[in-house]
Formats: structure tokens, sequence, C-alpha cells
């Protein structure tokens, strides 16, 4: 399996993976960050900006989540924004420094009055140089395709977890509706954004299970959210035991092993993790996090926390037009000095 690690392959078997997750933790994150070196600059990280378009009210049951109607949260029902609302949001976004523009609704799926009104969003956002992102639950092949003639870049639609625990989460939607909406954004043309929660209860062979999921996919997300479950009063989870850290950074390491060429968010609960275990994610191979105040409606760092943690790690917000698929020699190049001290 040595030769293989930072190929983009979609044949992992779960002893495979299982091996990786055993490995001792110094020797899974210096594999990790090898191979993330290979494929990405060493210390750039994308940064991307989530706005809720539409908040609260959502009929499913996913567990985790405060938008849903079924719990009693506290948070307060809002309608879709106005287009003009939105485009003022990004434009604040890309002053901050975010180059991605993401926006979620809490839907189950959308309407066709709310497709116009999304496309419209789509293409207002483009137009000020940003990439666009989109979460608005399940899609036919027929949204799909209007949002990609929209120009949207990506569509977010988590996996969640693996096959076997997903009924201990969520009963309103199956496993296979969400790969069939994944499905779906393929067809039409757009990036995928995929990944899931850990820390909701889960065993390890879930995690596992949830990788595999992803990594073996035909082709895999160009995105992986890896979000820590942010326990929220009135939910199901809320008294969910914390996740030790290690596991979780552990997931991180072994999502860039089996997707190397894929950027690893780090997602939802920052706001509870120190700038230590933030930055031991980084090491792990985690190049992507979402920036600013709020994710959708639970805390996340402000853009002066980022920035002042990116100094101090050294850190720089990866540009636009660097993409992931550009020639590695540069990259090579710029980190043959570590190759030189780790061997």
């Amino acid at each position: 399996m040595q030769a293989e690690l930072g190929t983009v392959r979609s044949n992992w078997s779960r002893e495979e993976v299982e091996r990786l997750f055993d490995l001792p933790f110094n020797d899974l994150l210096f594999e990790a960050q090898r191979v993330h070196r290979l494929h990405f600059a060493a210390n750039e990280v994308q940064v991307s900006t989530l706005c809720s378009i539409k908040t609260g009210a959502c009929p499913e049951d996913c567990a985790y989540c405060p938008q849903s109607a079924r719990y009693n949260t506290g948070l307060e029902k809002e309608k879709l924004m106005a287009v003009a609302k939105v485009i003022e949001e990004a434009k604040e976004a890309k002053a901050a420094g975010a180059t991605r523009f993401c926006m979620g609704a809490a839907w189950r799926s959308p309407r066709a009055r709310d497709m116009e009104i999304v496309v419209d969003m789509v293409k207002e956002v483009k137009s000020l140089g940003m990439e666009t992102c989109m979460t608005l639950g399940m899609l036919d092949t027929q949204q799909a395709q209007n949002l990609a003639d929209a120009g949207l870049d990506y569509y977010n639609h988590n996996l969640d977890t693996s096959p076997e625990f997903y009924c201990d989460i969520i009963t309103t939607r199956t496993y296979q509706d969400r790969l069939d909406t994944l499905a779906n954004v393929r067809k039409a043309g757009m990036n995928v954004c995929s990944g899931g929660i850990v820390g909701m209860g889960e065993e390890k062979s879930d995690r596992i299970g949830l990788l595999l999921q992803l990594a073996n996919m035909e082709q895999q997300p160009e995105s992986v959210p890896i979000n820590q479950l942010v326990r929220v009063e009135g939910t199901p989870l809320a008294e969910q035991a914390d996740l030790d850290p290690f596991d979780f950074i552990r997931c991180i390491a072994v999502a860039r092993l089996m997707m190397p060429k894929s950027h690893v968010r780090l997602s939802a609960g920052r706001e509870q993790m120190n700038e230590q275990t933030q930055a031991l994610a980084f090491m792990a191979g985690a190049n992507s996090i979402f920036y600013g105040e709020k994710l959708l409606t639970t805390a996340n760092p402000d853009e002066n926390k980022d920035m002042a943690l990116f100094r101090r790690l050294g850190i720089r917000p990866e540009k636009l037009e660097v993409k992931a698929e550009q020639p590695v020699k540069a990259v090579a190049q710029a980190n043959a000095m570590f190759y030189e001290a780790a061997n």
C-alpha cells in the first residue's frame, strides 16, 4: 500500500483503511503531510464563506441539525433572502479574503419558484469573480442542470456518516437519496462537495465506512468537508459525549491519504477546537476552511482570529487561480527541503 499513497484510486478496501486508522499517530500525520505536499502547496488554505440564504423550518429529522422543524432549538425561521442581500454579503466575504461563496438553504428540496431565485444568486455572485457553491437539499436531474447552466461551481450534499449508522441519525431521506443527488450533480457537470460529521456517537468502523463511500466514488469529490458535531440544545444529539480530538485528526489524515487531490475542509466544530487542534488538522492535510462568524446557524471563528492563526502558522489563503489539478513540479520543488530533511 505504501507505493500507492498519493495516487487517486477508487478501490479502497475496508482492511486497508483500518490499517491507516491504526497507524501510530505521528506516522499517520507524516504520511498525510507527504501526500498533501505532492498535490498542494504546503502552506496554503482555501477560504470559503457560508451564508444561510433560508433558515429553519426544514422538514427533515437530521438528529444534529438545529434547523429541523421537529426540534425546539430556539432558532428563528427566516424566509429566502433577497438576491440583493445575498450579493451584499458576498461582497463583504470577498473583501474579507474569501474566494468561494457558499449558499445554504434549509430545504428538503427546492421548489420551482425557489429555483428561479437561487439561479439569479449564482449568476450575480459569479459576476463578482468568486467561486460559487450551494447546498439546497436533494436535486433532481433538471434542477442540477439549471444550477450548472447558471454557472454553479460546487454543489454540497454530505453523506453525513456510514450507510450502517445513517438510520440512527436520519429517517426522512435515505442514503440512496443522497447518492442520487450527487449523481445528478455529476451528470450536470458540477464539482461535488461531500463529506460527513464525526462525533455523533458513531464507531471507528462508521468513520471508515463514510470515507470508503466518498473515496470509492467513480470520481472523488473535489471538496470533502469533515465536520465535528456541534451539540445544540433541543436536538437529539445535544448530550452526545465529546469526540477525542486525536480521533478527529485521524479522520482528517485518512481522508487526505484516501483522497489526495481533494480539498479536505476543516468545517463545523472549529469554534470548539483550540488552536493546537486546528494546527494539527492542517498538518494532517486539511487545506480548506469556512471563514466568518457563522456556519449557517452555529458559531465559527471570525475572520480576525483565523488570520491571526494563519500568521502564527505561516499559512496563507489560497488564491482563486491556484487549482489542485495544476502540475505539481513547482510544488515539489518548493517542498524539496522537507523531503530531504525527512529522509
